[in-house]
C-alpha cells in the first residue's frame, strides 16, 4: 500500500447524506483519519435512505454505506453542554472541519468562523451548502434535484420532446463533494507555507454550473443557448449512440481521420467524400442524413464486436450497459477499483465499495475499514478532544 498523502491528518465531519460524505470518503482514502460527528440516536440521514427497509431501520442503508467506509463515527449534541466541550476539544485537535449545514446553522450554534479560528487558528473549515453562505438564496434549502434544474443542467438533458430531464445520478452532490475536497487539499497544501487556516465556501449552484463544460461557455462566449440533443454529442459528428445488431453503440468519431477510418472499416468509403459529410461543421448540420447511413452499416453486427474492431482501429466506440454489467467490467477488476470490506453488523456478509479512480504509484488507496455503527467510537470521544489516534 502506497503512503497516503493526508495521513496523519484529521477530519471532523458533521455532513449528512452525499455531497460531504463523498467529500470526506474521498480524503479518507487519501490518508485522513475521518471522525464523524452524529446526532445522538439519530446520525447521518443516508443511514436510513436505500432500497433494503432492514437496513434503513438498522441504520445502515445503502446510500450510507456507499459513502462511509473508514471513518469513524461519534455522537456529539451541540445543544449540550457537556457535548460542546467535548467538541471544541476536538476542534482544537483538528486539521478540517466539514459541514453541509443551511448557511448560519453552525454559526448560531457558536461555532462560526470566527469562533472555530479562535479555538484552531491553522483549521481548515469547508462549509458546502446548495447556494454560498451569502446571496439572496444562500437560506433557501437545497438538495441535487434543485440544483439540477437551477443550474440548467435538467434543460439539456433529453431530447427536445422529453427534456428537462433529471440526470439519472445525484451528480451536483458529487460533483459539489470533489470540489470541496480538491479545495480542502489546496487549502492544506497551502497551510503548510503560511501556517494559518482558512475558512473555504463551497456551492453546489456554481460547482455544478463549472463542471458543465461547454454547455455554459457555448453561450457565454458565442450567445449559443444549448439544446437538449439526446443521446448525439452536439460538438461533433459522427458522435453519439448508435444501432447495432444487438443493442446500442457509442461512437466519438470527433476528428477528421477517425471518421474516415470509421467510415473505412464500414465498407463506406463514400460517405468521406459526400459533400454532406466533409468536414466538422458540414456533418453536424447533416447529422441525422450521416446517422443514417451509418445505422445501416452499423446493424450488420453486434456492439460488443463493433467496440473491439473500432476501439482497435484508433476510434472510440463502446458498448452500452447497465449498471450491473458496468460494475462487473474487466477494466475495473484489473484496476481493483472495488473494495471488498466485512459487513459493519458483523453477520459474515460481505460489502463492495467504489474506489477513487486514481492510482498513486501503481497501487490503488481502499477503505481502511467498513462504515462505523452509529456511536461507534463514542467511548474516544475525549481521546480525540486531547489530539490522541482512534485506536477502534
Amino acid at each position: 500500500m502506497p503512503t497516503r498523502p493526508l495521513s496523519g491528518l484529521r477530519v471532523l465531519d458533521l455532513t449528512n447524506v452525499l455531497a460531504g460524505p463523498y467529500c470526506s470518503y474521498q480524503l479518507m482514502m487519501l490518508g485522513a483519519e475521518v471522525v464523524k460527528i452524529e446526532v445522538p440516536g439519530q446520525g447521518d440521514l443516508a443511514r436510513r435512505l436505500g432500497p433494503d427497509p432492514e437496513l434503513n431501520r438498522a441504520g445502515l442503508g445503502a446510500s450510507f454505506l456507499a459513502q462511509n467506509a473508514g471513518k469513524k463515527s461519534v455522537e456529539i449534541d451541540l445543544k449540550d453542554p457537556g457535548d460542546r466541550a467535548v467538541f471544541e476539544g476536538m476542534v482544537r485537535e483538528a486539521d478540517v472541519l466539514l459541514e453541509n449545514f443551511r448557511a448560519g446553522v453552525l454559526d448560531r450554534l457558536g461555532f462560526g468562523w470566527p469562533r472555530l479560528r479562535t479555538l484552531n487558528p491553522r483549521l481548515i473549515y469547508c462549509a458546502i451548502s446548495g447556494f454560498g453562505q451569502d446571496g439572496p438564496m444562500s437560506q433557501a434549502p437545497a438538495y441535487d434535484q434543485i440544483i439540477q434544474g437551477l443550474s440548467g443542467m435538467m434543460s439539456v438533458t433529453g431530447t427536445t420532446d422529453t427534456a428537462p430531464l433529471r440526470v439519472g445520478f445525484p451528480v451536483c452532490d458529487t460533483v459539489g463533494g470533489l470540489t470541496a475536497a480538491l479545495h480542502i487539499c489546496a487549502a492544506l497544501a497551502g497551510r503548510e507555507e503560511s501556517g494559518e487556516g482558512t475558512f473555504l465556501d463551497v456551492s453546489m449552484l456554481e460547482s455544478a454550473i463549472s463542471a458543465m463544460g461547454w454547455a455554459v461557455s457555448n453561450y457565454l462566449v458565442s450567445g449559443v443557448e444549448p439544446e437538449p440533443m439526446g443521446t448525439q454529442n452536439a460538438t461533433a459528428a459522427p458522435s453519439g449512440t448508435f444501432e447495432a445488431a444487438d443493442g446500442p453503440l457509442n461512437i466519438a468519431a470527433n476528428r477528421q481521420k477517425q471518421f474516415e477510418t470509421l467510415c473505412e472499416i464500414l465498407g463506406r468509403p463514400e460517405l468521406v467524400t459526400d459533400p454532406r459529410f466533409a468536414d466538422r461543421e458540414q456533418r453536424k448540420l447533416h447529422r441525422a442524413e450521416l446517422n443514417d447511413e451509418l445505422n445501416a452499416s452499423l446493424r450488420r453486427r453486434p456492439a460488443g464486436e463493433w467496440e473491439e474492431i473500432l476501439s482497435l482501429a484508433g476510434v472510440p466506440a463502446a458498448r452500452v450497459v447497465g449498471v450491473p454489467q458496468a460494475v462487473e467490467h474487466e477494466q475495473l477488476r484489473h484496476r481493483r477499483f472495488f473494495t471488498d470490506l466485512p459487513f459493519p453488523d458483523g453477520s459474515g456478509r460481505t460489502l463492495r465499495v467504489a474506489g477513487g479512480g486514481v492510482l498513486h504509484n501503481g497501487e490503488p488507496l481502499t477503505p481502511t475499514g467498513p462504515p462505523p455503527l452509529l456511536g461507534e467510537q463514542n467511548d474516544e470521544r475525549h481521546a480525540i478532544a486531547a489530539g490522541d489516534p482512534v485506536t477502534s
